[in-house]
């Protein structure tokens, strides 16, 4: 009886699709170099725009784009964006005498506790 027994898959050990057929999208790679002076690729999609910053996923430093001659790829200026501190949207919510009075209102404040 054991010798007529059916056999099946192992379930999920296995794959049942093929890559028959599959077309793989075109790539492209992009060179980046850490401070620490070592460099990493990454493959983009060839469609895709290179960021001209990426961490390596290795020690997490961050790498610079190297263009074809393996220099670094300068830095536009309009690419690097200051960030916005937290005064920046505080005056973008208050006028800076709205502020001034605030100011004044609070250390009244304060001043009236701590001399209590």
């Amino acid at each position: 009886m054991a010798d007529r027994s059916l056999r099946g898959m192992r379930l999920g050990s296995q794959s049942l699709q093929s890559e028959d057929g599959v077309e793989l999208s075109e790539r492209k790679r992009a060179v980046y170099q850490a401070a620490s002076g070592e460099t990493f690729d990454v493959v983009f999609s060839a469609d895709a725009e290179v960021p001209q910053m990426w961490s390596d996923p290795r020690s997490g430093w961050e790498g610079r784009l190297l263009g074809e001659d393996g220099k670094p790829v300068e830095i536009a200026a309009e690419d690097v964006k200051a960030p916005r501190t937290h005064w920046d949207m505080l005056l973008e919510r208050r006028s800076r005498e709205e502020l001034e009075e605030l100011l004044e209102e609070r250390l009244q404040v304060l001043r009236a506790r701590r001399g209590a």
